[in-house]
């Protein structure tokens, strides 16, 4: 069964009962190395990983995670569980290991709600022994198309108002004031898809909660309807490399939202091609939406 949203009693569950299961930290190697969930396997590059949304890009993205899951022992039999420290201080960076898996067609994957935090506030044990996996040949579907769309996508989409361009990067980067989470400057042109329309990826999550995890259903569909997305929408998410947007495409499939897909390359890739139109400064429509 396809659960994506796990608690950290159910993961454990599946861990005492013998399931399999491979958990995989997102985490930098330092703060992997301080203490993981037992048996967790380490891949930074989910979050670090840049991508470009040509067919040279798509295919070398697909090897290197195909090639870095085949080593943590995804074989298309086990389920695939993914964490970060917390779900607001990563930049969604365990849902983009979840929408990588999608990506890649693996039918077993599920993220860890709450993060880290909350497995350890559940008073389950960490581990500070690096886990060594048997390495398998990971399956993949070679067609990405079903969940991703290239910048040529996007281009098109610009002219069909049926398509929801979204952004749902930080406020500042929305504005035009900053072209990265990463810094100012990180990218050589700062504003946004002309045409999109804006919500801060923090707002499906619950703040009151700690740690913080994702609002309920009810709650992200009235966020989502106040700019226009409804279960019925075709939405195009994006954000600066993938990361916040898989955040809120597990929130819009969560809200019932079927028709989702993600601009992966997004505004890294947009930003650099000077051939792409961009609309900087105050948007004169579609004003920030701020709940």
């Amino acid at each position: 069964m396809d659960q994506t949203l796990i608690s950290p009693q159910q993961l454990n569950v599946w861990l005492k009962g013998g399931e399999s299961i491979v958990v995989i930290d997102t985490r930098s190697p330092e703060e992997y190395a301080k203490g993981h969930i037992p048996g967790a396997v380490n891949i930074r590059d989910i979050f670090t990983y840049l991508a470009n949304s040509d067919p040279e890009g798509i295919a070398a993205m697909q090897q290197a995670f195909a090639d870095a899951f085949g080593k943590a022992g995804l074989s298309g039999k086990e389920r695939a569980v993914v964490y970060e420290d917390a779900m607001n201080t990563g930049y969604g960076q365990s849902c983009r290991g979840y929408y990588l898996l999608k990506m890649l067609g693996y039918p077993f994957a599920s993220i860890l709600h709450g993060g880290l935090r909350a497995w350890v506030g559940a008073g389950f044990p960490l581990s500070t022994a690096a886990a060594t996996m048997k390495p398998v040949v990971f399956p993949f579907e070679a067609d990405p198309s079903k969940v991703m769309v290239t910048k040529e996508d996007m281009l098109a989409a610009l002219d069909d108002p049926s398509i929801v361009k979204l952004d749902v990067r930080d406020l500042d980067e929305w504005m035009g004031e900053s072209s990265s989470p990463y810094g100012k400057d990180f990218c050589p042109r700062m504003g946004r898809l002309p045409g999109a329309t804006w919500i801060e990826w923090y707002q499906m999550m619950d703040a009151e909660s700690d740690p913080p995890v994702f609002r309920p259903k009810e709650a992200m569909c009235a966020a989502f309807g106040k700019v226009g997305i409804t279960p019925e929408s075709t939405v195009y998410v994006y954000c600066f490399k993938g990361a916040r947007a898989s955040n809120t495409y597990v929130a819009l499939r969560e809200a019932g939202v079927q028709n989702v897909k993600i601009y992966f390359g997004s505004w890294n890739e947009w930003s650099r091609d000077f051939s792409l139109p961009i609309e900087e400064g105050m948007p004169l429509s579609r004003q920030p939406m701020i709940a």
